[in-house]
């Protein structure tokens, strides 16, 4: 493994690299932020749409960027745009492996959107039919920002990490505290509410 060349900018990639394999998390969130948007761009139809299923493209992207922060240490720096272009492979490879999936696990015909179990949701189950009703008037009053993350989070079950690439959140933290900020309009709106007859 090379070591890296010291550099004074906090913010210079060398510098966050450094920081990232002595284990310092939010060198790894800012180097996720500064390169999830532009792999985005860079992988953005690379993955044929016959070969996508719940797993796109940003899905693809962010368990890249996942991966390749959580194995840090194997890379060596080899100069400016190094880390560019090992990220860049490493998206190029999930791609490939993708296409090798679909192709041994080929996709089965998908069930009709009219379909319905006729079971309460797990959400409906746990707080009952009035309440949803009151959490969904509270809801569709929220700005589209808010409602967008409680979505993403409760019913979509997606990471803070998730949330962030999809929000365009800056760490995985930042979306934590935006989802925590719509839940507070969220539970005063269900508080103010007209009742549900």
């Amino acid at each position: 493994m090379t070591s890296l060349p010291g550099d004074s900018d906090p913010t210079a990639t060398v510098t966050l690299l450094a920081r990232a394999r002595a284990g310092d998390a939010s060198a790894l969130d800012v180097l996720f932020a500064r390169y999830g948007p532009e792999l985005g761009r860079f992988a953005h139809g690379r993955l044929p749409r016959w070969a996508r299923d719940l797993a796109d493209t940003p899905d693809l992207v962010q368990e890249t960027l996942l991966q390749t922060f959580k194995h840090i240490e194997r890379f060596e720096w080899r100069g400016e745009g190094a880390l560019r272009a090992y990220m860049r492979q490493a998206v190029m490879n999930r791609v490939r492996d993708e296409l090798r999936r679909k192709r041994r696990h080929p996709a089965r015909d998908p069930l009709p959107d009219d379909v319905a179990d006729g079971m309460p949701s797990p959400l409906e189950a746990a707080i009952g039919v009035e309440a949803i009703e009151r959490f969904e008037a509270a809801l569709a009053r929220l700005p589209d920002g808010d409602r967008e993350l409680i979505v993403a989070r409760f019913e979509l079950e997606m990471s803070y990490a998730e949330i962030a690439v999809e929000t365009g959140r800056s760490t995985p933290n930042a979306a934590r505290m935006a989802v925590v900020r719509a839940l507070v309009r969220l539970t005063d709106e269900m508080g103010d509410g007209d009742p549900v007859p």
